[in-house]
C-alpha cells in the first residue's frame, strides 16, 4: 500500500510541475515583449532621433534632392554640425553630395570633439546604409563618386570588411567596365579591316577588268587603224608584180633606151600610235624620199603633217621599209625623188 501511494504522489506532483514551467515560459516572453517595446526600441529610437531620424524611413524624389551646402561649414559649432548631419540623415544624403552629407558633418563633429558618442552613435547606426548608397555608386558605374564614398566610409570605420567587399565590387566592375570597351574596340577595329579588304578587293577587280577591256579596245583598234592606212593603188601593185625589163633583159633595155618612174614593190602598213590611238586621234602625213638604183628608199623626209608630232615617226619608220622598181633613164636605173601622203584613220 506504501508503494502504490508513493507511485501516485510521484504522477501527481510531475502533472502539477508541468503547467508550472508553462507559465514560467509565458511569464519570460511577456517580460521580453514588454521590455523590446517599453525599454529597447524607445532606445533606438531615441538614439536615432539623435542622430537625425531613422535611416530606412522613405523620402520622395523632392526630399531626395540635395539643397546648396550650408555657408561657413568650418566655422560652425558641434550643435550646428549636428544639425546638419541630422538633416541630412533625414534627407538619405549619407554620403552625397560631397561636402553636404551626414558622414561628413558627423566627422567634423568627431574631430572637434573625438569622444562625442552621438556622432560614434550615429556613424555606426547607419554604416550599412552609407555602404549601400556607395554600392549603388558602384553599380552605376559612377567610379569615381564610388571611390570617394568608400574613402569616406573608410574613415568612419576603417576596419569595417564591407569596405573589402566594396573595394573588390568597384576593382571589379572597373576591370568589367575596361573589358566591354575593349571588346567594343576590337569589333569595330575587326568590322573596319573587313571592310577595307572588301573595298580593296572589289577595287583591284574593277581595275583589272577595266584594264583587260581597255586592253581588247586598243587591240581592235590598233588592228582597224593599222588596215585602214593607206595601201598600194591596184595600178602600183601591178606594176610591182611585172619584172623589171632591165632585170629580164639587161641587153635589150640598154637597147631601146627605156624610161621610166620607180613603181611600188612592196608597201609596209604605217604603224597606228598607241597614244593617238587611245586619244582616239586622226591624221596624215605627207612624206619624201629618194628610191635608189637598188629600190630602196633614202633621205625619208617629212614635208607636211597634220596634227603635227603624232604620226611623223610611224609614217617615217613605213616608208623606211617600202621597195621599189627603180626608176629607168635611157635604160638604166636611176636615183628618184617621190612623195606620199599616208593617212592615219580610226
Amino acid at each position: 500500500m506504501d508503494t502504490r501511494t508513493r507511485t501516485a504522489a510521484r504522477r501527481h506532483a510531475r502533472g502539477a510541475v508541468r503547467p508550472l514551467v508553462i507559465a514560467i515560459i509565458a511569464i519570460i516572453a511577456l517580460l521580453a515583449i514588454g521590455a523590446w517595446f517599453l525599454i529597447i526600441k524607445p532606445h533606438q529610437e531615441l538614439v536615432m532621433e539623435d542622430g537625425g531620424g531613422h535611416p530606412s524611413t522613405p523620402v520622395s524624389a523632392a526630399e531626395r534632392a540635395a539643397p546648396p551646402p550650408p555657408a561657413n561649414v568650418a566655422g560652425m559649432d558641434i550643435d550646428q554640425l549636428l544639425g546638419e548631419a541630422r538633416k541630412a540623415i533625414n534627407e538619405q544624403r549619407y554620403l552625397a553630395p560631397a561636402g553636404n552629407n551626414a558622414f561628413e558633418f558627423y566627422l567634423r563633429v568627431l574631430t572637434k570633439q573625438p569622444g562625442n558618442q552621438v556622432a560614434s552613435d550615429a556613424l555606426r547606426e547607419t554604416f550599412p546604409f552609407a555602404a549601400t548608397s556607395a554600392e549603388q555608386a558602384v553599380n552605376s558605374r559612377d567610379f569615381n563618386e564610388a571611390q570617394r564614398q568608400i574613402d569616406l566610409l573608410a574613415k568612419a570605420d576603417p576596419a569595417n570588411f564591407t569596405l573589402t567587399i566594396l573595394r573588390s565590387k568597384l576593382d571589379a566592375q572597373r576591370k568589367l567596365l575596361d573589358k566591354q570597351q575593349q571588346d567594343v574596340v576590337d569589333q569595330q577595329k575587326a568590322q573596319l579591316a573587313a571592310a577595307q579588304k572588301a573595298a580593296a578587293d572589289k577595287l583591284a577587280a574593277d581595275q583589272l577588268a577595266a584594264a583587260e577591256q581597255q586592253k581588247a579596245r586598243l587591240a581592235e583598234q590598233q588592228k582597224a587603224a593599222q588596215a585602214r592606212v593607206v595601201q598600194p593603188t591596184p595600178q602600183q601593185q601591178t606594176a610591182a608584180a611585172q619584172p623589171l625589163q632591165s632585170e629580164q633583159s639587161p641587153a635589150a633595155s640598154a637597147a631601146g633606151g627605156q624610161n621610166s618612174d620607180a613603181v611600188l614593190l612592196r608597201a609596209s602598213p604605217a604603224r597606228f600610235p598607241t597614244a593617238a590611238m587611245r586619244a582616239r586621234q586622226e591624221g596624215w602625213v605627207m612624206v619624201s624620199f629618194t628610191v635608189g638604183a637598188d629600190g630602196r628608199t633614202s633621205d625619208v623626209k617629212v614635208v607636211d603633217a597634220q596634227p603635227r608630232h603624232v604620226f611623223e615617226r610611224a609614217a617615217l619608220d613605213a616608208i623606211e621599209k617600202y621597195r621599189f622598181t627603180p626608176a629607168m633613164k635611157g635604160g638604166v636605173a636611176v636615183d628618184s625623188v617621190k612623195q606620199q601622203r599616208i593617212e592615219f584613220k580610226l
